[in-house]
């Protein structure tokens, strides 16, 4: 496995087929999200209709390349009951689908009998896998980037196991 090579932005922009996302964690601590996290708790929620409000830049780049035709898809791997931070990914999930995104998640307890990577990742166009490492208390540390096919097919047989049975978002309640 070798250090981030290519900026995630770049790794997106290049996609031309498919661009997967598998999470598994119950909390990232992600410094940019803390004051919006914090307003979550304090009761404050996206607004569909004002879609400058939302999370930019990443919309904005999900859009252009879904409407370049790539498959994005994002899969959720949570414990039940959700913790907090599920909650508040799930309350504005409906952002990411805007963006062209398609989302599903599986609850925790389904996933007992899969194999599944040691950390969250994204697999463009199933060959590059770019691996985000996170502490244990959710704050991302550095990403690594793998090209190895083997490492690529493993991540895609997982990801497409997760995404196989979990539940669409609009079906999917926290």
């Amino acid at each position: 496995m070798s250090q981030s090579l290519t900026s995630f932005a770049d790794l997106l922009g290049s996609a031309r087929k498919s661009a997967l996302h598998l999470e598994m964690r119950d909390v990232y601590a992600v410094d940019n999200e803390t004051e919006r996290f914090q307003a979550w708790k304090d009761g404050h929620r996206l607004d569909p209709e004002d879609r400058n409000s939302w999370w930019r830049p990443w919309l904005d780049l999900v859009q252009e390349v879904t409407s370049s035709g790539v498959a994005v898809r994002r899969a959720r791997i949570v414990s039940e009951p959700a913790s907090d931070y599920i909650r508040y990914e799930h309350s504005f999930t409906f952002t990411n689908i805007a963006g062209g995104e398609e989302v599903r998640w599986l609850p925790r307890r389904l996933a007992s009998d899969l194999a599944l990577p040691g950390n969250d990742f994204w697999i463009f166009d199933g060959r590059i896998v770019q691996f985000n490492i996170f502490d244990g208390d959710g704050r991302w540390v550095h990403t690594d980037q793998n090209e190895e096919p083997a490492v690529a097919r493993f991540c895609a047989e997982a990801f497409e196991a997760v995404w196989g049975r979990a539940v669409p978002h609009e079906k999917y309640a926290v």
